[in-house]
């Protein structure tokens, strides 16, 4: 048995108690040093992944439509089992807005204002179940691309153009760039998806021997794309700046003006309108119509995506009401459009046939009265005068 013994205010362990502090400490000391290697450990084999290779803006020659590419980061043979994804960030290089890609290819594809430069960056994201539970980022590879300019700005071509006309035909026009020398003429290129490669305007609309716009083929399943154009110039004096334009066409339809009108009063007070839908290709779901309505010398505009419309009557004795109307695409078939012209003017005119009928039938009843009773008395004196002979004879 051990024993201990206190002398005043000291208390004397025996060799038991002794021996259970000692190891108490011994076990702190080990767990500390377990903790420090462990924390040592774990920072010398933090998780890593290198950033894209090889990142770089293709120009296949699409006016435009460029290729953003790289190659995978170097040393995945520890993330076999995990796959890697990209975010890619690009921009026109003075636009304050980035777009945005997350993905799992080594490629993207998308259009740019080659008129400005373009600038893009990419990193490698090892997802966090490879990653002991957080999502491990690289570095970022940064890539840039612009087209070398060639030629003053002010030879550029001016008030570029484009109308879609009734979703049928395309025609662009513009006007000769500033100082160009009498010898300079330009030439349109244009590349949507779907071409092999960039095409040249077969058909130029020229004023005084200048190219000034071009008429366009068919273009077969040109909507609802990207369509790429550049105007460029070659003069013997000095270079030509190139322009460059994107579209899309569903954007820069202007449609057929609506035509039958028709006006009718319903009763006293209401009055419909009504007219035939614009023709040629473009569904009737995709109309919006505006329509401008006169009452006497009070005019007023209200848009419909019917090809009808009921107005009401201000008041009674309206002697003269009129319309036109106009039509370009809504909202579900494109995002911006081109109002058509305005149709032919329709106009009702009151009681004015009432006026009319009265100035024709007034003469007429007139008249008839007169011949009647001009027969009535020839028919008298034919009568009368046989009469007149037997009594004297």
């Amino acid at each position: 048995m051990h024993y201990s013994h206190r002398i005043g205010d000291i208390k004397l362990l025996n060799i038991g108690e002794m021996a259970f502090i000692c190891l108490d400490i011994r076990c702190l000391c080990i767990f500390l040093i377990y903790t420090t290697c462990d924390y040592v450990l774990s920072s010398d084999t933090e998780i890593k992944v290198n950033p894209p290779q090889d990142f770089q803006i293709v120009d296949p020659g699409y006016l435009g439509y460029l290729y953003l590419q790289w190659l995978p980061p170097l040393s995945l043979d520890d993330f076999k089992e995990c796959t890697i994804e990209y975010e890619l960030k690009y921009r026109n290089i003075d636009s304050e807005r980035w777009k945005t890609i997350i993905t799992k290819n080594l490629h993207y594809k998308d259009g740019f204002d080659l008129n400005k430069g373009i600038e893009a960056k990419i990193h490698a994201v090892l997802p966090g179940q490879c990653a002991n539970g957080s999502e491990v980022q690289s570095s970022w590879s940064e890539a840039t691309y612009w087209i070398s300019p060639q030629g003053n700005l002010e030879t550029k071509i001016q008030d570029m153009d484009c109308i879609y006309y009734n979703w049928q035909y395309l025609l662009c026009s513009w006007k000769p760039g500033m100082g160009v020398h009498l010898d300079a003429n330009y030439n349109l290129f244009y590349w949507y998806e779907g071409l092999d490669h960039a095409l040249q305007c077969e058909d130029y609309i020229q004023a005084n021997g200048k190219n000034v716009g071009c008429r366009f083929p068919y273009l077969e399943s040109s909507d609802y794309t990207d369509f790429y154009i550049c105007v460029n110039g070659s003069s013997e004096s000095k270079p030509i700046r190139a322009s460059y334009f994107i579209f899309q066409l569903q954007n820069i339809v202007k449609p057929l003006p609506p035509d039958y009108l028709s006006l009718t009063m319903t009763n006293s007070y209401e009055i419909n309108l009504k007219w035939s839908l614009p023709r040629g290709p473009i569904p009737a779901k995709c109309f919006i119509y505006e329509i401008e309505f006169t009452e006497d010398d009070t005019t007023w505009v209200t848009t419909t995506v019917e090809n009808e419309v009921y107005i009401t009557r201000t008041r009674n004795e309206s002697q003269q009401l009129c319309f036109i109307a106009r039509s370009k695409l809504n909202i579900y078939c494109a995002d911006d459009g081109i109002w058509s012209e305005w149709s032919d003017e329709y106009c009702w005119q009151g009681d004015k046939w009432k006026e009319a009928l009265i100035f024709f039938l007034l003469p007429l009843g007139f008249i008839s009265a007169l011949v009647f009773f001009v027969s009535y008395l020839v028919l008298y004196k034919q009568e009368t005068i046989p009469k007149m002979v037997s009594c004297i004879t």
